[in-house]
């Protein structure tokens, strides 16, 4: 999938291992880079849900549209998509299996 960031800050420290595991220590710094990676080998946002390990999962509430990828307890990436017109479902709900371009927002505690 594509993957785009939220901000040019967040972009720097996911981009840079050092600033990765300055930020987020070394276990979850090299976690985040594993998911980070996961979702970038993935074709699809469907694709990558089946990978047991992400939990990819929608929000809800007041982060609707949202989708949350497990890192490590308690860190989440949270993404959206990034299409000019997010793809969906007859349903009106989101289709992950034509979902291939992702920004994510921040990573996060969603608990």
């Amino acid at each position: 999938m594509e993957l785009s960031f939220k901000n040019s800050k967040l972009a720097k420290v996911l981009n840079s291992e050092r600033e990765l595991l300055r930020t987020y220590g070394p276990d979850n710094g090299r976690r985040i880079q594993r998911r980070l990676q996961n979702i970038a080998d993935a074709g699809t946002l469907e694709e990558l849900s089946k990978l047991p390990q992400t939990r990819v999962h929608e929000l809800g509430g007041n982060r609707d549209e949202q989708i949350s990828v497990d890192v490590r307890h308690p860190y989440r990436l949270i993404l959206i998509s990034d299409h000019d017109e997010t793809p969906r479902k007859p349903d009106g709900g989101l289709d992950w299996a034509r979902i291939t371009k992702v920004q994510v927002i921040e990573i996060t505690d969603t608990h």
